[in-house]
């Protein structure tokens, strides 16, 4: 279960607020949080392998194995050739998905009832293997070389990426506090996840290119239809007509599935009451109206719930590396050692 970024910053903002310590702003913290994140979520691998050379407790909730086990899990994941980050390229080698960090099993499944996984070996192995009539690599037993992020598999007739299953440990995604500027200056979460391709809640007037809405009843239209030139036309606009012109255009709901340059047609029929020669709004979408130009929308913590204290202390440790104050860096190191004696010991 992901950790909510927003009340992690919040409750890094209180204890560094408490005593007049300093501050964090959004930006620092996407940066700190990431890195924490990071550093917590390698360091699983050699606290399994450390649990592995202890005895373990029989007792539920207590087997220390499993529960980092269980930390790990948050993050296995299988390839889906639907999902860009997720996908296997090449015809054999086959590239490995562009959010593995550690691979686990490879598997060959040619239809929907045939399931073999496939044994890795190493460079001094494969040719020994391959020439001897009795282990020579077949589809009933294929084998595969892993090197440079490819997997080379025999025999080389397999070649649909569509037939190679990957199982592995994907990387975390770095966090996002996500959020827009308030009327005062301030900083607002965007309380709403973060797509890419999605288009920035709020106004968006000034991106109109042509305004002509002559013959249109003035009124504010909460759900306006339009017309796009994009993939998808999921958005949903508030409209103001005012006059012979559009006087604001607010996006209720971001959608997604928009790229720069797609264009955000409102006619005549897309309003009640318009005259015959009513003319139209146009839209040209610019980087700055996607969430990949701006700071909106969040990015949640993946790491297990178990975390979120672990978390917390971290991100104070370079907070007082950030705002220069060592009793901030030596109170959180204090606390952070504490835990890991606890959970190690």
């Amino acid at each position: 279960m992901a950790i909510n970024v927003d009340t992690v910053y919040k409750t890094v903002l209180l204890i560094l607020n408490s005593e007049q310590r300093g501050y964090m702003t959004p930006d620092e913290f996407n940066r700190i949080g990431s890195q924490v994140q990071r550093q917590i979520f390698e360091a699983y691998f050699e606290d399994l392998n450390q649990q592995l050379r202890v005895p373990q407790s029989d007792m539920e909730y207590s087997d220390r194995v499993a529960i980092t086990d269980e930390k790990i899990a948050e993050f296995k994941t299988e390839n889906d050739q639907a999902v860009t980050e997720k996908t296997i390229g090449g015809t054999n080698p086959f590239t490995t998905p562009s959010e593995l960090y550690r691979l686990g099993s490879i598997t060959y499944e040619p239809n929907t009832s045939t399931y073999k996984e496939i044994q890795r070996v190493g460079r001094s192995e494969i040719y020994n293997i391959r020439k001897a009539p009795l282990t020579a690599p077949t589809t009933n037993y294929p084998i595969y070389l892993y090197e440079d992020n490819k997997a080379l598999v025999y025999p080389e007739t397999i070649v649909n990426p569509l037939h190679i299953k990957m199982q592995y440990v994907k990387k975390p995604t770095d966090i996002r506090w996500g959020y827009s500027i308030g009327s005062l200056g301030q900083y607002v979460f965007t309380n709403y996840p973060y797509v890419a391709t999605a288009i920035n809640i709020g106004d968006i007037t000034g991106s109109i290119s042509s305004n002509d809405t002559t013959g249109i009843n003035p009124a504010t239209y909460s759900n306006a239809t339009y017309t796009s030139t994009g993939n998808n036309q999921t958005a949903a606009f508030s409209v103001t007509v005012a006059g012979s012109a559009i006087s604001n255009i607010e996006v209720t709901s971001q959608g997604s599935g928009y790229s720069v340059g797609d264009t955000i047609t409102f006619t005549a029929t897309d309003f009640p009451g318009a005259g015959a020669n009513a003319g139209t709004a146009v839209i040209n979408l610019t980087e700055a109206n996607l969430f990949s130009g701006s700071q909106q929308g969040y990015i949640y913590f993946g790491l297990h719930n178990s975390e979120r204290t672990e978390l917390i202390l971290r991100i104070l440790l370079y907070a007082g590396v950030v705002i220069r104050d060592p009793q901030i860096i030596q109170v959180a190191a204090q606390k952070v050692q504490q835990e890991e004696v606890n959970e190690k010991s």
